[in-house]
């Protein structure tokens, strides 16, 4: 296939989280499968993140950005040809117009978009009229079908070199978290550490400032009055999600001295890929902070460290969500938690069988490079448009 590729490359850094390793991820995946790409190479695409939607600056980046990228989609399929447009757009940086016009030329428009359970209760208007959905959230999928908009299930799009694709590294680390530490994390971590557990914690927060999301003041004056002031909240989380809110902020905070022990420094590109490898046990947390559920019972979703820790051969346990069963045998290929408590037996479980361990990290890495690499999913994508091998 030769693919026309959007997504999120940018002319320069923008003050937005993460978002460069997805042209990597795409374009590296797309070659491995042996198939080409091409992209409208003076296009910022994620230049509109960095843009409040229904702001000026949204609507004069649409303004230059589309017709480019409609005229680079012609010229491309006048000369070598196109045979699909890829791309991860935000419901904000759509314009039905352009993609009517490069659908016009004979080329499919396939949208990845892998926040859908976080960001909506409903599939958003601006994603109407792509030929094809490609959904890696399984919960997700029943917004696109109760749409009736055409969607494949398919992991998040990750990519690992090859070199490391091995599943025999030595155990240089003990049970490992890298990520940041929010509401969800910081209770679920420290409720495992109260039994406990011996866990090192890298990413930002672990080592003092909290969370954003637990130490404000509870707010003060009339529920109608805060309703008044959070309309845009309200619209989006309903009264429920405000009083949730309320709720969250009278939690009392975790202090950072629970964690004290157990951070360790946070890590280069080149040690995160060593302590994923040599960790007795990585760990994966899949739950999320959402007003839209009680604090206590939170919603999860399987995260693209569920296709890349087990693609780099580590020994993963993560927290149970629904797609999980979908995608790997567990207690074969990787293994699940679903409480503090349950997390706490499995590490201690894993801890006590070298065999089990080893036996994890190679058939939690044959899966995911079997089922739920780019190329696979390209695959998918191909057989759901109807285009020739």
């Amino acid at each position: 296939m030769r693919i026309f590729l959007s997504c999120l490359q940018s002319q320069r850094a923008h003050a937005v989280p993460a978002y460069q390793y997805w042209e990597t991820y795409f374009k590296r995946g797309i070659e491995e499968a042996g198939h080409s790409w091409t992209e409208a190479k003076a296009v910022d695409w994620a230049e509109a993140l960095a843009h409040a939607p229904g702001s000026a600056g949204l609507r004069a980046w649409k303004e230059r950005t589309w017709p480019a990228v409609v005229a680079e989609v012609r010229r491309a399929a006048d000369t070598g040809g196109v045979d699909v447009f890829l791309a991860y757009l935000y419901p904000h940086m759509t314009d039905r117009d352009a993609i009517r016009e490069i659908q016009a030329l004979g080329v499919p428009c396939v949208n990845y978009f892998c926040d859908n359970v976080r960001e909506f209760v409903q599939v958003p208007k601006e994603f109407e009229g792509f030929d094809l959905h490609w959904v890696p959230e399984l919960k997700a999928t029943r917004m696109y079908a109760a749409a009736r908009w055409p969607f494949m299930h398919a992991a998040m799009p990750t990519w690992v070199p090859p070199a490391q694709r091995t599943c025999n590294e030595p155990e240089t680390h003990g049970v490992s978290f890298i990520g940041s530490r929010d509401a969800q994390r910081e209770v679920l971590f420290a409720r495992v550490l109260a039994l406990g557990a011996d866990i090192e914690l890298r990413g930002a927060g672990w080592a003092g400032g909290g969370t954003t999301g637990s130490r404000p003041p509870a707010p003060r004056g009339s529920l109608l009055r805060t309703a008044k002031n959070q309309l845009p909240f309200v619209r989006r989380h309903g009264v429920i999600g405000l009083l949730r809110k309320a709720s969250w902020k009278r939690r009392a905070p975790v202090s950072d001295a629970t964690f004290a022990q157990h951070v360790r420094a946070r890590p280069s590109a080149e040690e995160y890929i060593a302590i994923t490898q040599g960790s007795r046990v990585t760990l994966g947390v899949n739950r999320y902070p959402s007003y839209r559920y009680p604090f206590d019972h939170p919603d999860t979703y399987s995260r693209g460290r569920d296709v890349e820790a087990p693609m780099m051969g580590a020994c993963y346990l993560t927290e149970w969500t629904e797609e999980l069963e979908v995608m790997y045998d567990l207690g074969t290929e990787i293994e699940t938690y679903r409480t503090a408590e349950d997390m706490v037996d499995k590490i201690r479980a894993l801890d006590a069988d070298p065999a089990r361990r080893r036996a994890l990290r190679c058939a939690g890495q044959r899966r995911a490079l079997a089922d739920h690499s780019v190329p696979a999913s390209l695959e998918r994508m191909r057989v759901a448009l109807g285009l020739d091998p």
